[in-house]
């Protein structure tokens, strides 16, 4: 019966769960189509594109973060019907998300030449240089949708985010196999081509997704009619004061998995290629947590606004312990298909690159164990991490992330990486100490705040 209390939620938790879900999954799916189509270039190309990538995920890590102060602020308007706050929340969220977005550009292309600083394969820093130009550029329109996507989850509409990735996906691919190989007559771009097909891409998710969002009867008053000019000092405040931190602890995050695509590049093109596998595979199982930990964050901020403790934590308990359980599962597939999964990245027929392949999926299959133990503690602080959004809670949570990834994590993965025969696997035991370090505190956090807020009701 004690159980029940929290496996009842299960059914709507996935409901509002599994299209934010599908939607984080299509952002990853975008990169996994890229991965496998570039990989059939070469291993060189395949590493190019991680390294560019590396530059992109730290960017793309502080624009998202920074969107995510936009959900439990709309949640919370929409749990107490207010929605003057909600529209005010939106619109200061779009405003700052949007000049993030072309701030972030101009950022990562200041900082190009730092890839020649950085000890990696020479052909691969002159193969990633003009991928980099046009993907960076796709930060402007993906911050945006970002800005677009939280506010869309804060009034539980989560579904059409994922209408809009699915669509962007479809445009994705086609432009891949033409523009990567040049099909049908058009020019063969390699991974340029790759570049074209995701700024495109990401440009048709914000005009798709704005337009469903006008059509419908709940979102239309909030995204039509907008002063962007009128603004208030106080809602800049409380988003800045919300989303600086939570764009700090997704960057603490994605940049201790950067700096392993960096270290790995230490290592040679060939580690770094199958790390570029590794971390494509965890990512995807990443973002079905993420999902998790969106609903997590909505359904904290509902039960907030409407001053529901014991209910909260409940709620709360039931999202981390489902997020624990598909964890399990996305771990025994790892270990069960560890050497089967890094192959469909690569041509293994490709007789010219066989010594190459076989290097790269030796090593991915060693990364994917490693990998299958920290689903469970990934999956574990990324929903509770989602809770203390939902209860506005962000300053020592990023105090945390820091602490884990950088104090603990990182000197693990450096000194296994580089100074030990663990090579590789020494660069993810450190990954994986620093999530396991980031579950336990964010847990002893939530617990501390949720019962705090109980026993003052």
């Amino acid at each position: 019966m004690m159980l029940y209390q929290y496996t009842k939620e299960f059914r709507y938790n996935l409901k509002l769960a599994a299209p934010v879900m599908m939607g984080m999954l299509g952002h990853t799916f975008v990169g996994l189509i890229d991965n496998i189509m570039v990989g059939q270039l070469g291993t060189a190309e395949l590493a190019a594109v991680s390294l560019g990538n590396s530059f992109m995920f730290i960017a793309m890590s502080l624009g998202i973060g920074f969107s995510t102060a936009i959900t439990p602020l709309v949640a919370e308007a929409d749990g107490e019907h207010n929605f003057k706050n909600g529209k005010s929340a939106f619109k200061h969220g779009l405003v700052l998300c949007t000049t993030l977005g072309i701030a972030l550009f101009l950022m990562i292309l200041l900082a190009k030449p730092l890839m020649f600083l950085m000890k990696q394969p020479i052909e691969v820093v002159e193969l990633a240089m003009p991928y980099l130009d046009l993907v960076a550029f796709s930060l402007v329109p993906l911050v945006s949708f970002q800005a677009l996507k939280q506010f869309s989850d804060g009034l539980s509409m989560t579904k059409y985010p994922m209408y809009a990735t699915l669509i962007a996906n479809v445009v994705n691919v086609v432009l891949n196999y033409l523009l990567i190989f040049g099909k049908l007559g058009f020019p063969q771009m390699g991974i340029v081509g790759a570049a074209v097909g995701t700024l495109v891409s990401r440009f048709v998710m914000v005009v798709f997704l704005w337009t469903l969002l006008r059509n419908k009867e709940k979102s239309s008053s909030y995204v039509t009619n907008i002063k962007i000019f009128v603004l208030e000092n106080k809602m800049m405040k409380k988003i800045i004061a919300l989303g600086f931190p939570s764009a700090l602890q997704m960057f603490f995050e994605v940049a201790i998995f950067t700096a392993a695509i960096w270290l790995s590049g230490i290592l040679g093109k060939n580690p770094q290629a199958a790390n570029q596998i590794a971390l494509n595979l965890s990512s995807m199982t990443f973002m079905v947590a993420m999902g998790l930990s969106v609903a997590a964050m909505v359904r904290v901020g509902n039960q907030k606004g409407l001053q529901q403790f014991s209910d909260l934590r409940r709620i709360a308990i039931s999202i981390f312990l489902l997020g624990f359980l598909i964890a399990t599962v996305f771990a025994l597939i790892f270990i069960i298909c560890n050497q089967m999964l890094p192959r469909i990245y690569l041509d293994v027929s490709d007789i010219e690159n066989l010594a190459d392949n076989n290097e790269v999926i030796r090593i991915a299959a060693k990364l994917l164990i490693i990998a299958a133990l920290f689903q469970i503690s990934d999956a574990v602080q990324v929903t509770v991490l989602g809770a203390l959004r939902g209860l506005q809670d962000v300053k020592i949570p990023t105090f945390i992330t820091f602490i884990a990834y950088w104090i603990v994590g990182f000197p693990i993965s450096y000194y296994l990486g580089l100074h030990t025969a663990y090579k590789s696997a020494g660069i993810w035991i450190g990954l994986f100490a620093g999530l396991t370090t980031s579950a336990l505190l964010l847990y002893i956090r939530f617990n501390k705040l949720t019962k705090d807020l109980i026993q003052k009701k």
